[in-house]
């Protein structure tokens, strides 16, 4: 009884009829490559991943969720990273306050609105450049432009951190992923179909409603995705805040009397990667461990924000598919 052949699919008939059925070397030695090229860096990420958790684990197993709620200490038994945890968080929340509606906001005009002119051409260009600069560079930008100018030479602030505040280093980190925000929402504005918003003015909507109602719903989790993207190279950035005014101290107080806008403006402040980058820099033993169990914190979160962009994108695809 003969065996019957499996059908070829498309796709493997349109191979076989531009490749034909010669064995080329170059290809599989291409592929080869490839794959080698993937699993060598899986297995680096394991083996980092790996050996940071291993590290962080006698942290973990002797102090619990105390390392985590514990404040800033010179002293590795009783360092926490609360302070940096806060920091963070308030880092992250004007980074998407500031950034995700200018990103948004600038996108949508210059795919929607602007012409294709030298002038929308040269913005496009230099903000492809500037998605690319240092991190550094934008930390000298918010230096001079919001702790200087904006912080001490607006509003006055004098005396004690003179300006680098919460404020100023999220203004910082906002500077810095808006390019990122505007490529990415650009390339989601892109990719929606012309031919939604040729039937959506065909039926006497405006441009601004077809936007509103047709454009961005569709966009949407193409536009969570760069917004994730933006939110983990803020949050994990270090090198813009040690200039804008991140304490690198291992211990430094708030006062427990501090209204929300003394925290954000008169008081000190700290973020995560500057806790990670303050112990890896200690001489004590003690502190490897402590940096690794920071490392594990900032990873744990980083996924966390991931998984809720991931769960929100999904939910507007099903709605809009």
């Amino acid at each position: 009884m003969a065996v019957a052949t499996p059908a070829l699919t498309p796709t493997d008939i349109v191979r076989q009829s531009i490749e034909g059925r010669r064995f080329s070397p170059i290809n599989a030695l291409v592929a080869f490559t490839m794959l080698f090229t993937l699993l060598s860096s899986v297995v680096i990420l394991i083996t980092l991943l790996a050996d940071t958790i291993a590290a962080a684990l006698p942290v973990f197993a002797s102090r619990g969720l105390s390392f985590v709620t514990a404040s800033l200490s010179p002293t590795a038994a009783s360092a926490g990273i609360w302070q940096g945890i806060m920091g963070s968080l308030a880092l992250t929340a004007f980074v998407i306050a500031v950034a995700f509606p200018l990103g948004v906001a600038a996108a949508v005009y210059l795919e929607e609105y602007a012409s294709d002119n030298r002038f929308t051409r040269f913005i496009n260009a230099n903000i492809r450049n500037l998605a690319g600069v240092p991190s550094i560079v934008y930390g000298i930008l918010g230096l001079f432009l919001f702790v200087e100018i904006l912080m001490r030479g607006v509003f006055g602030a004098e005396g004690g951190i003179g300006g680098r505040n919460v404020i100023a280093g999220g203004l910082t980190l906002a500077v810095l992923v808006l390019p990122i925000m505007i490529i990415t929402t650009s390339e989601a504005l892109r990719a929606v179909p012309g031919a939604l918003r040729e039937a959506s003015m065909a039926v006497g909507a405006t441009r601004w409603e077809t936007i509103k109602h047709q454009v961005l719903p569709v966009a949407i989790p193409a536009i969570l995705t760069g917004t994730v993207l933006t939110i983990a190279r803020a949050f994990g950035e270090s090198a813009p805040l040690l200039l804008a005014g991140a304490q690198l101290s291992l211990f430094f107080s708030v006062s427990s009397e501090a209204s929300f806008t003394d925290l954000i403006t008169t008081q000190p402040y700290t973020a995560l990667p500057i806790i990670v980058f303050n112990f890896a820099r200690q001489p004590q033993a003690e502190f490897v461990s402590l940096t690794a169990a920071a490392i594990v914190v900032l990873l744990v979160m980083l996924l966390t924000v991931n998984a809720a962009a991931v769960l929100v994108r999904d939910r507007y695809e099903q709605r809009y598919r």
